[in-house]
């Protein structure tokens, strides 16, 4: 490439085009999503914030090949994703997806260090080197002390953790969180935040977050503000008016 020649942008992490997600309830189809048009550019740290109802975890669902949308296309990392058999999905979210679900969803017969380990066990990595990596991960979080404990035996922010390290383990090209900061306190939660920059951000990977924990707006590279189903705002930081 010449110096005059201009640079080619960089693929998009996630590219949505015409995305729409319909529930139904009873006899009634309510719409969700309304044609949701988006790029998602790897190396920067997007928050999707919104009301509670507004589409925000539907939306990540559908980022991620766990939700199929009603209509629209989905494209990770150039992948379209609702093109692939079943198989072929489950396979490339587990290479290339880190999610962090609000509820956690630990295995609750085993300990802590077992389930930050899952995705490299299942990627065929031997159980003991998975547990030695889950363990340095859980170590960057504060909670190697820990990892003998069954979730029961955990609070709900050590829970969290655990699920974050479970999420980052892989070094995945796209990690996707709903409310990872909301268990925890302020000095944690930024903690965790420089964390997911550190493990998730890069030229080749993006992290995306739902949260409503305002003590963390500021570490937004972008701001996605959703409501009723569309994208309101797309800029560096909220609004004024939210």
């Amino acid at each position: 490439m010449s110096a005059t020649e201009p640079k080619q942008a960089a693929e998009p992490a996630i590219r949505t085009r015409g995305v729409t997600r319909d529930f139904t309830a009873g006899q009634q189809t309510i719409r969700v999503l309304h044609g949701i048009d988006l790029d998602v550019c790897p190396g920067e740290l997007t928050y999707l914030v919104g009301e509670s109802g507004s589409g925000k975890t539907t939306m990540i669902s559908i980022m991620c090949g766990i939700l199929w949308p009603t209509e629209g296309d989905v494209e990770v990392f150039g992948t379209d994703i609702y093109s692939l058999s079943d198989t072929e999905l489950v396979n490339f979210r587990l290479k290339n997806i880190g999610f962090i679900f609000q509820q956690y969803n630990l295995i609750p017969s085993i300990d802590a260090a077992s389930n930050a380990a899952v995705p490299l066990i299942a990627q065929g990595m031997h159980r003991h080197e998975a547990r030695d990596r889950a363990i340095r991960m859980l170590e960057k979080l504060n909670i190697a002390d820990q990892a003998d404990k069954l979730p029961n035996q955990l609070s709900g922010g050590q829970q969290q953790r655990v699920a974050i390290a479970r999420a980052l383990v892989h070094e995945p090209r796209l990690v996707v969180c709903d409310e990872p900061t909301a268990a925890l306190d302020a000095k944690s939660g930024r903690r965790v935040m420089d964390l997911l920059r550190e493990v998730g951000v890069a030229e080749d990977r993006s992290v995306i977050i739902v949260t409503h924990d305002n003590r963390i707006f500021d570490l937004a590279d972008r701001i996605l503000v959703l409501e009723d189903g569309r994208i309101i705002h797309d800029g560096t930081e909220m609004p004024e008016d939210h």
